[in-house]
């Protein structure tokens, strides 16, 4: 069963990147990145994982108000192309792991810096 979800959770993130791609002109969506699907056991919900570009709270918001206000035109288009008896129920989330790669990156870097001034002195 396990095996089945997974392949589904990897055709729903196709469709719906393609579906943000081609027919959801919201500027609010612009720049946008799904990263990730998680489905439950029973497929009734489909929580979708979405990356941003800025760290701006502002533009969060707007995003996630944007992924609301598409919800159902994404859900029915997905219903179009996936081959399960019920479409599942979208739930959108922003994916941090990005953001928490590149604080990792920079931490990284500082140590580098520090380690490079000690070893001049």
């Amino acid at each position: 069963m396990k095996h089945r979800i997974g392949r589904v959770e990897g055709e729903i993130l196709r469709e719906l990147t393609k579906i943000l791609q081609n027919n959801i002109r919201d500027p609010r969506l612009s720049g946008v990145t799904i990263t990730a699907v998680e489905c439950t056991n029973d497929l009734s919900y489909a929580t979708v994982y979405y990356s941003l570009l800025t760290e701006d709270e502002h533009k969060e918001e707007e995003v996630q108000a944007g992924f609301e206000k598409a919800k159902g035109m994404m859900r029915h288009l997905l219903g179009q192309t996936l081959t399960v008896y019920k479409v599942p129920e979208l739930i959108f989330k922003r994916d941090n792991s990005v953001l928490y790669g590149s604080k990792i990156d920079r931490l990284i870097a500082e140590v580098k810096k520090q380690d490079a001034k000690r070893e001049n002195k």
